[in-house]
């Protein structure tokens, strides 16, 4: 296999992530600074798969460990280890929710659990908030918080779920979580 600058990059990148803190959760991200900063050829595509100079990494266990060193800035999403930042490109945002699940929060309240294309699961609420936003064709785009700023796209069917658990408020539908609630549009035709 003939090595490239940024499949070196790439794996320079895992290997650093790789020994962050395995098998304890994520990694402090947003305390690393490091002095080197560039760019890498990595997008995150709309469905969420990951792609490095024009080819799919289909390694899941690779894509979830880069997951777990994304930090958003103000200039971008970055990989970012103790000793390198580099810069990506996100087509939408940076998750898919492809599941959610009703459950009993730890607080005794009702609460919407997702999970993510990734493997990270977000109790919406207060500091996990759900939004919507509409594209230019007037559709709903619906996201959920996931962790520092970082965003998952709420996939179709899970939008789905959640309008059938939906309550109608003066209009508008909306659903609870941990005491929190979130406006998912206008009731019209339901």
């Amino acid at each position: 296999m003939v090595e490239t600058a940024g499949s070196s990059k790439l794996e320079g990148v895992a290997a650093a992530a790789a020994r962050q803190a395995p098998g304890r959760g994520l990694p402090p991200v947003h305390l690393w600074n490091p002095a080197h900063s560039g760019e890498i050829d990595i997008v995150i595509r709309r469905d969420g798969s990951w792609w490095h100079e024009g080819a799919r990494i289909g390694r899941e266990r690779l894509v979830r460990l880069f997951s777990t060193v994304l930090r958003k800035d103000p200039d971008g999403i970055w990989l970012v280890t103790p000793v390198e930042k580099m810069k990506i490109a996100v087509e939408d945002a940076p998750f898919v929710a492809v599941r959610v699940d009703r459950i009993e929060g730890d607080d005794g309240e009702p609460a919407l659990r997702f999970l993510t294309n990734v493997g990270d699961e977000v109790e919406a609420g207060a500091e996990n908030p759900i939004r919507v936003a509409t594209d230019a064709a007037g559709e709903p785009r619906p996201y959920v918080h996931v962790r520092r700023g970082l965003e998952a796209l709420i996939s179709r069917p899970v939008f789905y779920e959640l309008v059938e658990m939906a309550e109608d408020r003066g209009g508008r539908l909306g659903v609870a979580s941990h005491g929190a609630w979130f406006d998912l549009g206008a009731a019209e035709g339901r």
